[in-house]
């Protein structure tokens, strides 16, 4: 431990992110309450519940399994092996975190059936992809990037030597990736999957469109329709239960653990592991990746632009670039201003108030968007009502949601880092301020940037939040797209998902520049 006390600087950012992310749950609170005790029992004990659980917890696992099997490979390959063209490679990979979740669902269907693209191009009819396993590819092949940058940044930041040194006392390479390799990645591995599967857990597009009953997918149709919006909130808080239960066990998996280098030396220069005949397997692997989660949607969109393009208003579409810009910047500063005080509170002072702001932080990422941003409306209505239908209060909301978005690049850069180094500084005389700015924060530089362009490219794509908080005659991408193709507008709606998918590829290789290119 570094500092004794805990700095004001540190406290005053984890106090607002506590108050920031406990406001839904404060509202979801409120509105269960409004159940007297039988309807209550009523509530909590229905057999409904039970099948939602199940089946949330069947998707979260299936789309972890998948996801991982898809970048755990791809990570290795990308930064330990001889592979040419890496770079060019590392942003294809990534780049389907530029295609919104809805999007990855719709382009399965219409890859199915009597009228899909199988069909009309090749004359293969195949069943429609729904339930289980369609909702889970889609989410898959739409989140493997987030556990994929997590464990590229874990690779690039290990020294080689400990591999190395373990080689040499005659360990084989499953022992060594035992022993020496997992246990230095799986912070990252474990950050990744809680992610994904807090995404997974939360995602109403896709489940939706594949008919896939979860909890999100119910409560969404409780809110909107306004059936029983008090069992919508037990359906929530039941959801957030779930959260807390994933956030200790991370929190279980990942303590007591060490991964700094002791050493003040530079790192050893890794040395490729030459794939040889193995590498058309390699690139044939990348190239199929590749081709389902880039080329799928982007082949259903191409499709529908052929009707939509003579129509296009680019003056419309320009305006909802620039207003989604106007709001993901700001959000995108703010979330990673944010969570370095509170990810270096969490590591340095282990207080009830660092664990509390970073399990809060997850908790406002896990609860469903359109449960977030209806618990805003409330807040502004009854405490701020000069905020309702703001920009400020969207910007706020945002970042408070995704705020746990920005905090695996910069935890695990921090515990790589360690403290000897600022300890020794110290131990010359110097202030833990000064120490921490000459040592520390040039080296977080990278991965703050990656946290924050995380942050960005998901505001880009988000809907429900926008669709409730925006002000009166305020449009993004997302929400254009959403109002045309709900009312069956494929052709129209196509123009904005593309613009979607091209504005976010523009910042996707700066995760790539920021969170560790230049070591590899």
């Amino acid at each position: 431990m570094i500092l004794a006390r805990a700095p004001i600087i540190l406290v005053l950012p984890a106090l607002l992110v506590c108050a920031g992310t406990c406001l839904p749950a404060l509202w979801l609170v409120l509105r269960a309450l409004d159940a007297d005790p039988v309807e209550l029992l009523d509530i909590v004990f229905r057999a409904r519940n039970a099948l939602l659980l199940a089946n949330t917890f069947k998707l979260v696992a299936l789309t972890l399994a998948i996801g991982t099997a898809i970048a755990f490979p791809l990570a290795w390959l990308l930064t330990r092996s001889d592979l040419r063209a890496r770079r060019l490679l590392s942003y294809l990979v990534v780049l389907p975190l530029a295609v919104p979740g809805y999007v990855m669902a719709y382009a399965l269907i219409g890859l199915s059936g009597y009228y899909g693209f199988l069909r009309h191009w090749f004359g293969v009819s195949t069943p429609p992809l729904y339930g289980l396993w369609g909702a889970a590819l889609a989410l898959s092949f739409y989140t493997f990037p987030y556990i994929f940058l997590n464990l590229r940044a874990a690779f690039l930041g290990m020294d080689p030597a400990l591999e190395e040194t373990a080689r040499s006392l005659g360990k084989s390479r499953w022992a060594v990736f035992r022993h020496v390799t997992l246990p230095q990645i799986w912070p990252a591995l474990v950050s990744g999957w809680v992610i994904v599967g807090l995404y997974v857990i939360g995602d109403f597009g896709a489940v939706a469109l594949m008919r896939y009953e979860v909890f999100s997918y119910a409560i969404f149709t409780q809110y909107s329709g306004a059936f029983d919006r008090t069992y919508a909130a037990w359906l929530s808080l039941m959801l957030l239960a779930l959260t807390l239960a994933a956030l200790r066990l991370q929190r279980m998996a990942t303590r007591r653990r060490g991964f700094a280098r002791t050493g003040t030396g530079a790192a050893r220069q890794l040395r490729p592991v030459r794939l040889g005949a193995w590498v058309w397997l390699a690139g044939a692997g990348i190239a199929l990746v590749v081709l389902c989660t880039l080329g799928l949607p982007l082949t259903v969109l191409v499709h529908w632009m052929r009707f939509g393009l003579a129509a296009l208003d680019v003056a419309a579409l320009a305006k909802a670039a620039l207003g989604t810009a106007i709001v993901a910047a700001p959000v995108a500063a703010l979330a990673a201003g944010l969570a370095l005080p509170v990810v270096l509170l969490s590591l340095r002072h282990d207080t009830r108030l660092a664990r509390m702001s970073e399990r809060l932080a997850y908790l406002g990422y896990a609860t469903p968007p359109l449960t977030f941003a209806l618990a805003m409306v409330f807040f502004s209505l009854q405490a701020v009502p000069v905020l309702y239908q703001s920009l400020a209060l969207l910007i706020f909301a945002y970042a408070m949601s995704f705020l746990a978005l920005a905090f695996g690049p910069i935890r695990l850069a921090l515990l790589q880092i360690g403290t000897r180094q600022e300890e020794a500084a110290r131990s010359l005389g110097a202030s833990p301020a000064r120490a921490f700015g000459r040592i520390v924060l040039p080296r977080l530089r990278r991965p703050v940037a990656a946290g924050g362009i995380l942050v960005f490219i998901m505001v880009v794509k988000e809907l429900p939040m926008a669709w409730i908080l925006s002000p009166t005659g305020f449009r993004t991408m997302s929400m254009n797209v959403f109002a045309r193709t709900v009312e069956g507008m494929m052709a129209e709606a196509a123009p904005y998902a593309l613009a979607i998918i091209l504005f976010s590829s523009l910042f996707i290789g700066l995760i790539l520049k920021y969170e560790g290119e230049g070591r590899s």
